[in-house]
């Protein structure tokens, strides 16, 4: 008869979710477990592999609509009922980082490094939570600061949201550092763009303004955008260090 554990091993997929070193794991538990009950035990601990990948997509896709609502809310001129997107968005986000939380604490293996999944978690967190911020400030002060161009900016961040979904994507097909390197680059050039047109408000502002507040809140809310596209940068650069990291 066929020992359960060497069924259970044949039969774990050949891929990077589960390595050859975790595969001979289970060979030497089932010395010390043998029988079905355990093998289903192991199955519990090891968890599906793609679940992680499910998530930090998901959590990806917050962000990008946390951007799509702040397209949405410059174009209503401040409407303040449009603010339940962005805490919509941020909710949803923290609620995957719970899930990614208590998922590195019940699965035995994972497809990454924990303290990867980890760092990515944290980092596209921070991405809705930022544009949730700027949404706030500009409902209260979108009458004063009425004809400044917030929109082309808002523009690059959600280029830098699709970048970063793109990135998180691509990570459940391996770790293709061309392809990777690639989509690093781009949303890096959106960052470099985004700091270009940051400056031309600022000389508008200051040199042609006579209206010293409306310049300092202008400027609260570009540093907001600009830092916005910042955090979406921060997540393709872990990204690619795990890929650097296992390539």
């Amino acid at each position: 008869m066929t020992c359960p554990g060497r069924l259970f091993l044949n039969n774990l997929p050949a891929s990077a979710e589960l390595l050859r070193t975790e595969r001979l794991l289970v060979y030497h538990l089932q010395d010390y477990a043998p029988g079905w009950n355990a093998m289903f035990s192991l199955q519990t601990m090891f968890g599906k592999g793609d679940r992680f990948y499910d998530l930090l997509e998901a959590s990806a896709g917050a962000a990008r609509d946390g951007a799509k609502a702040l397209q949405a809310l410059l174009e209503s001129h401040g409407e303040p009922m449009l603010l339940d997107g962005f805490r919509a968005a941020r909710r949803r986000e923290k609620d995957l980082a719970a899930q990614i939380s208590e998922g590195l604490v019940n699965t035995f293996v994972t497809a990454l490094d924990r303290e990867d999944i980890e760092a990515m978690s944290s980092a596209l967190y921070r991405i809705p939570k930022t544009i949730e911020k700027f949404a706030e400030r500009y409902v209260i002060v979108a009458e004063r600061v009425e004809g400044i161009d917030f929109v082309s900016r808002a523009g690059l961040l959600m280029s830098a949201t699709e970048g970063v979904v793109e990135m998180v994507g691509e990570l459940r097909n391996g770790m293709n550092i061309g392809r990777m390197r690639k989509l690093q680059d781009r949303l890096q050039a959106v960052e470099s763009e985004a700091d270009r047109l940051l400056l031309e408000p600022y000389r508008t502002q200051y040199l042609g303004s006579d209206d010293p507040i409306r310049a300092m809140l202008a400027k609260d809310l570009f540093e907001l955008l600009e830092k916005a596209i910042d955090r979406c940068r921060d997540v393709g650069n872990v990204i690619y260090s795990i890929v650097l990291k296992n390539s």
